[in-house]
């Protein structure tokens, strides 16, 4: 049954072309979970590391990953999975 909502899920991702844009440092393990959970969702993830901006280190310090889903910042450090399917629920 879990397996069956998952599915539904990630296409639901695919059909409405979810975008995901994660802020992250090299060597960020949450970073690495973030995009990892995102893809599987089905999102197209784009990378962006921080650390090669100096504005975007002073907005967000050593607080990443920072993920923005279609231009809107939606999640800081861990992924709240249960509030990512309420997201895609209310896209539907």
């Amino acid at each position: 049954m879990i397996e069956k909502a998952s599915l539904r899920r990630r296409r639901t991702a695919l059909r409405n072309h979810m975008e995901a844009t994660v802020y992250t440092r090299t060597g960020c393990c949450l970073c690495d979970d973030a995009k990892s959970l995102l893809e599987r969702y089905g999102f197209c993830v784009h990378e962006i590391d921080i650390d090669e901006n100096p504005e975007l280190v002073a907005q967000h310090g050593e607080c990443v990953p920072v993920v923005a889903i279609d231009g809107k910042v939606r999640f800081r450090g861990r992924i709240d999975e249960v509030l990512l399917n309420r997201l895609l629920s209310g896209r539907r």
